[in-house]
């Protein structure tokens, strides 16, 4: 029996879409890439075009669209704050509308699905570590809840096609991730301040810098999701994927000012709506179901990632909307 899959990945052209074709095809399967390209690069994936078990299909996932498949995994969605926020009622229809249009090819081709979630679920916590079984603390009508209710609504979807239709669902949670081919201007932390200290601007800080997140590199983050897709034990999730490591804004700015050795001064400005105050993952059940750990520290993780921002040339990329 053939082990080669024909997989689709939407948002594949993505930061972490891109890598987790790359993954997949290496392996061997043959591998179908979906994406719009409202914020993704076509260069992500330039690489693997001539390849003969690689395809890239330029196509909004808002609309159906029928494939014979395998498994998929659904990665299509705006995810950065500025990004989601520019559009909001398209970033909830790709949330929702997207899921459904994903699991009725996976009820039709009797294919496994997995839901690239986020760790946005939990709104700002009032537990801290976030376990799985935290319901969250999200505004339903604050400036994020086109991102945050979206992927709790798509939970939903996946979790009740798989009660109702018995589709092969899995769901992973992922908290900060980043490395190589985060998009320069996707407005997150870690590639705003590696580009404002680059170029020894000063590094804008939100609030005093006190709030927490946590950092996971973009290989261990793959290898996680990878993981719960193969992982034969019926286990469907949720499941936190991400770096319990906790460190603060301002901690993150420091190091990334000593790793480029830049100049750069901090400035501070007032925090955003419903900006959570501290996010870090408990993944004590990754560990148990998975038998994963990330193993990549923030110092060495961000030391690849700011030698491949110095590698790139800016001016070949775009915000992707005015909010950057």
């Amino acid at each position: 029996m053939s082990t080669i899959k024909r997989i689709l990945v939407t948002g594949g052209a993505g930061f972490l879409g891109s890598h987790l074709c790359e993954r997949l095809v290496n392996e061997g399967h043959d591998v179908i890439c979906l994406d719009n390209f409202f914020t993704s690069q076509k260069t992500n994936v330039q690489h693997l075009l001539e390849l003969p078990n690689f395809e890239l299909i330029r196509h909004d996932i808002t609309v159906p669209i029928w494939l014979e498949v395998d498994e998929i995994y659904n990665f299509a969605c705006p995810a950065a704050p500025g990004h989601y926020q520019y559009n909001p009622i398209k970033t909830i229809k790709t949330s929702v509308m997207g899921a459904i249009n994903v699991l009725g090819m996976a009820k039709r081709c009797r294919a496994k699905v997995l839901q690239a979630s986020t760790s946005e679920v939990y709104g700002d916590p009032e537990v801290h570590p976030q376990t799985e079984s935290y319901r969250g603390s999200v505004n339903p009508i604050g400036p994020r809840a086109c991102y945050d209710e979206g992927k709790r609504a798509a939970e939903t979807l996946f979790v009740d096609y798989h009660r109702t239709n018995r589709v092969d669902v899995r769901i992973v949670r992922i908290f900060n991730t980043y490395g190589p081919r985060m998009h320069p201007f996707d407005g997150r932390v870690v590639s705003n301040f590696i580009r404002q200290a680059l170029d020894g601007r000063d590094i804008t800080i939100f609030g005093e810098g006190d709030q927490t997140r946590s950092f996971c590199y973009r290989d261990d983050l793959i290898e996680g999701i990878v993981r719960m897709m193969n992982n034969g034990e019926g286990f469907i999730g949720p499941v936190n994927i991400g770096n319990p490591g906790e460190f603060t804004i301002k901690q993150l700015a420091e190091l990334v000012i000593e790793l480029t050795g830049s100049s750069s001064k901090l400035v501070y400005r007032p925090l955003p709506a419903d900006d959570p105050t501290r996010r870090c993952p408990d993944i004590a059940l990754a560990q148990e179901k998975l038998a994963w750990n990330p193993t990549v520290p923030l110092r060495d993780g961000l030391e690849k990632t700011i030698a491949w921002f110095r590698s790139i040339n800016i001016s070949e990329y775009r915000p992707p909307t005015p909010n950057y």
